[in-house]
């Protein structure tokens, strides 16, 4: 089993490569925001940005930095495929992922304007927001101290490839297939 990270600035395209390697390439997705959803409903919380945020520091600092991507890992074990987990957010969730073997972290990034026009076009519950809090949250995930708290920046540094996704959807898939091969995941 392979797994591929996905770490990257909000409205970047994570979802976009997601879905090409689930659709195209036979990868099983395994999402954060989609293991957050969950525990914020069991819980009877709004599911928002904020919430999802609030929730994941709050696992991280309870049972480790590398708590949510562990289980997403132990989930993706049991099928034995291979597995991609979106949405890497701190670096001990890079380090507990390379320590399991078998991993690369893709990063992806793109123009803050473009990034901004793709979240408004998504429409989902999480994204309906304006310029400023699109800003303003970005700022908050890009850098933190603690461990426990979202490091955008980080990850990207520790990333084995970063896409730059100004261009067309189409571009951006020649651009992962190209990857693919580079690193043997195909």
């Amino acid at each position: 089993m392979k797994v591929i990270g996905i770490t990257g600035t909000l409205g970047a395209g994570k979802g976009t490569i997601v879905e090409h390697l689930t659709r195209n390439k036979g990868f099983l997705h395994y999402s954060v925001r989609g293991f957050l959803t969950e525990e914020l409903k069991r819980r009877d919380l709004p599911v928002n940005r904020d919430s999802m945020t609030e929730l994941a520091n709050e696992l991280r600092a309870r049972y480790g930095p590398a708590y949510i991507a562990d289980k997403l890992h132990e989930k993706a074990s049991l099928n034995n495929q291979n597995a991609i987990i979106e949405s890497i957010r701190t670096p001990g969730e890079v380090e507990l992922l390379r320590e399991k073997g078998n991993f690369i972290l893709f990063a992806v990034d793109a123009d803050s304007e473009i990034r901004y026009r793709r979240v408004q076009a998504r429409k989902s519950e999480t994204d309906n927001i304006s310029w400023e809090v699109f800003r303003e949250n970005e700022k908050r995930e890009m850098n933190s101290a603690d461990p426990n708290k979202q490091n955008i920046r980080k990850c990207i540094e520790m990333a084995d490839h970063i896409f730059y996704n100004n261009g067309s959807i189409r571009e951006l898939q020649k651009k992962v297939d190209n990857v693919l091969v580079k690193f043997d995941l195909i």
